[in-house]
């Protein structure tokens, strides 16, 4: 099963700055004025590794930087390996929560194995991207969001042990996330955790792209026979328990955009085939969704001259029929109901077009929907209820894969307090 190891991670050192100014989030939620800020303000940050665009060759000037760095003293590695606590404290909800985890090194396995697990479709082009950074600069700058199952309950508990002092850095960003993180170097610590991962699977919840390309990054230097040491067997990952109750996963809405002729007493109407549909003010949807998922019911909304209307799948053996050599895990999706019965046959949006984002982008803010449709800059905005992390790993274990964007955990996790320098 599951092979974790501590590692000595690259880190900032003083001469670098205050540790609030060098980290970012993901880089495919960065927008180019949030990159250029990042670097306003440090010009050390980590977006100018992870995220280069300076340069003729922006990722041969990430590697240069990043040796530059290392000899200046900007970034050093633990001499020790370890691992590392990661705590997030955030509000979503209406809620003050938190949620840790550790991060670690894990071994590379093939999806076909079933000891790691993905759920989500990738795309060829933020593979290629991630994988020139990667040959330029030999390091995971950022960690892979992976989830496990603790039923013995044997994993959390040590984690909450190691991480009852205070923490060695913690810092606060803009958006209010404080961010906790604890250095463990104890050996027989370290060890103890390694043991309780041997029997578990781990489930991939962000970062789908960086761990197909750390396989492509593995293969290519065995084939030119450069990983002499074996490091780039393992990637760097940050492992939070599935059942904890800081974990979540925020909707991803769907906004209709570019359909020509748009006729939307016609999509009503075909609607109808498969769902009882009623109409509702927008200020109450969210409650009215939630509420029909507690009860069992696949149900969405569909924006659309300032109203909501509520499309309630009359007969969920109609999935079954559709996609038949898919698992009921999948056929009984939100996401697959939307995309199978509405989508592709009423609006002829297919998967290739869905991943090209041509006729679909995505939101997890029902207002910024409502506001794309009341402008004119969208045809129409679907609203759907968040895919449950039970559901998620149902799929992951089926062997099968959501569309994209069917998932969207919060609050992602930061980039450059802690990295993994390969080579």
């Amino acid at each position: 099963m599951a092979q974790i190891k501590a590692f000595g991670a690259l880190r900032f050192l003083k001469k670098a700055g205050e540790m609030q100014e060098l980290v970012c989030p993901p880089y495919d939620i960065i927008s180019e004025e949030e990159r250029l800020g990042y670097l306003a303000r440090n010009p050390h940050n980590i977006i100018r590794l992870e995220l280069p665009r300076e340069g003729n060759d922006p990722y041969a000037t990430a590697g240069n930087t990043l040796q530059n760095w290392l000899g200046d003293q900007i970034l050093g590695c633990d001499e020790s390996p370890g691992i590392y606590i990661y705590e997030e404290e955030f509000e979503a909800l209406g809620v003050r929560q938190t949620i840790k985890g550790i991060v670690c090194l894990v071994k590379l396995e093939e999806f076909e194995k079933g000891i790691i697990l993905p759920h989500e479709e990738t795309l060829s082009k933020a593979k290629t991207d991630r994988f020139n950074l990667m040959c330029a600069t030999g390091c995971n700058f950022s960690s892979i969001y992976s989830l496990y199952f603790d039923e013995r309950g044997d994993i959390y508990p040590q984690i909450e042990n190691l991480s009852s002092g205070e923490p060695d850095q913690r810092f606060r960003l803009g958006d209010g996330i404080e961010h906790r993180i604890w250095y463990v170097y104890d050996p027989a610590a370290a060890a103890a955790l390694v043991s309780a991962f041997e029997d578990r699977k781990l489930y991939i919840a962000d970062g789908h792209h960086r761990y197909e390309t750390a396989l492509n990054y593995r293969n290519h230097l065995r084939e030119k026979g450069e990983d002499k040491t074996g490091a780039a067997g393992f990637v760097m990952m940050t492992l939070m328990h599935m059942e904890h109750p800081g974990l979540v996963v925020l909707p991803t809405h769907r906004i209709v955009r570019g359909i020509e002729n748009f006729d939307f007493a016609g999509i009503l109407e075909g609607c109808k085939a498969y769902f009882d549909i009623s109409v509702q003010d927008v200020s109450g949807i969210a409650s009215r969704l939630e509420t029909a998922a507690k009860e069992g019911k696949k149900t969405m909304a569909l924006y659309y001259g300032k109203k909501c209307h509520v499309l309630e799948l009359r007969d969920k053996n109609i999935m079954t029929e559709l996609l038949p050599d898919a698992s009921p895990a999948t056929q009984q999706l939100d996401v697959s109901v939307l995309h199978t019965l509405v989508l592709e046959r009423l609006f002829g949006i297919n998967k290739e077009n869905m991943a090209n984002q041509k006729n679909l982008i995505y939101t997890m803010d029902i207002s910024e929907a409502v506001a794309a449709v009341d402008s004119g800059e969208a045809n129409c905005a679907f609203l759907i209820n968040p895919t449950s992390v039970r559901e998620i790993a149902a799929v992951a274990g089926a062997g099968e894969k959501m569309p994209q964007k069917s998932t969207y955990f919060y609050p992602k996790l930061i980039t450059g307090h802690v990295m993994n320098k390969l080579l």
